[in-house]
């Protein structure tokens, strides 16, 4: 049997799965809600699935915190603010006209 890369051990926590879930859910916002052309923005009800999948990142990220204040506590609520704001930002592009 070949062994996995972490990223893909769904019962142990990784920061790197949460980065890559947080950024492509970002990615999908944006084209979902026609980002290239700003003239071109709409209302996709197709946003729901970044909004899921930033919250599953945010999920994936709070796995990863240590309780216990270090550097690897700090950066993970780092990482944490930032998925905040892409999340609120797929919710504002979900509810956009």
């Amino acid at each position: 049997m070949l062994p996995r890369m972490a990223i893909f051990r769904l019962r142990r926590p990784s920061l790197v799965r949460g980065i890559l879930l947080c950024l492509s859910s970002f990615a999908i916002s944006l084209r979902l809600g026609g980002f290239p052309d700003i003239t071109a923005l709409h209302l996709s009800h197709w946003q729901i699935v970044p909004v899921l999948m930033a919250s599953l990142s945010m999920v994936e990220t709070v796995r990863c915190a240590d309780r216990t204040w270090s550097l690897h506590y700090a950066g993970v609520l780092i990482l944490l603010y930032s998925e905040v704001m892409i999340l609120g930002m797929a919710v504002f592009l979900f509810f956009y006209p």
